[in-house]
């Protein structure tokens, strides 16, 4: 056994890209239940031998994942929850509830079915196009996040907010006003100019970079 949980967080990681590939639906409902794939940490820790309660059904699994690809436990663990769609879509979208109906496995599972359906995963989704997968969505999000943040730092977004802000209060020390001075005008004009066009080609630059880019530097 490893000293750390590193190796078996990576595994894991598999998990939600192969459901992504066979069921969106599913994918997409447990994403807004935020419920992560923690449910099936015993799964891959024990090889199943924690939550089965036949033992030959534990023996059966062990014997398969011995002669498998060190990843098909993952696999498994895809077929399981992909077996029961229906039951997990009818349950309240929320981590808790969801944790803990993925958390239990039924004890009347076709095993020999799921066997085949792991091996047909494993074939059918090789794990290096999943890890590329998984990466991709990791910039995808952190990109998004970028977005979002360049976005509000546009200098007509921040004109828009200083339009909405209430007047400040009265308490405040007005500043000096500037002179009247034409020359004073034109040079605090073409200063605020050029900061806003530098702002905005930075901005637009980072946005076209897009995630491909940024997954490079993950």
């Amino acid at each position: 056994m490893d000293p750390t949980m590193d190796s078996t967080k990576h595994i894991l990681n598999y998990l939600m890209p192969l459901l992504q590939r066979e069921s969106p639906r599913l994918h997409d409902f447990m994403q807004r239940a935020e419920v992560g794939t923690i449910f099936a940490l015993s799964w891959l820790i024990t090889w199943y031998g924690h939550v089965l309660t036949d033992f030959h059904h534990t023996l059966r699994l062990y014997d398969f994942f011995l002669a498998s690809h060190p990843l098909m436990p993952v696999y498994f663990a895809a077929a399981v929850v992909l077996h029961r769609e229906e039951e997990v879509l009818g349950a309240p979208c929320d981590m808790p509830s969801l944790h803990q109906l993925l958390s239990r496995i039924p004890p009347d599972l076709p095993y020999e079915r799921l066997v085949l359906r792991a091996q047909e995963l494993f074939q059918r989704h090789p794990h290096a196009c999943l890890a590329r997968q998984h990466h991709k969505s990791i910039a995808i999000q952190s990109f998004s996040a970028f977005q979002r943040a360049a976005s509000c730092q546009r200098p007509d977004a921040v004109l828009r907010r200083q339009r909405q802000e209430p007047a400040g209060d009265a308490a405040v020390t007005p500043l000096p006003a500037i002179g009247h001075n034409p020359l004073v005008k034109v040079a605090v004009w073409g200063l605020s100019a050029t900061l806003g066009a530098v702002a905005l080609a930075v901005t637009h630059t980072a946005l076209d970079w897009g995630p491909e880019f940024l997954l490079r530097l993950f």
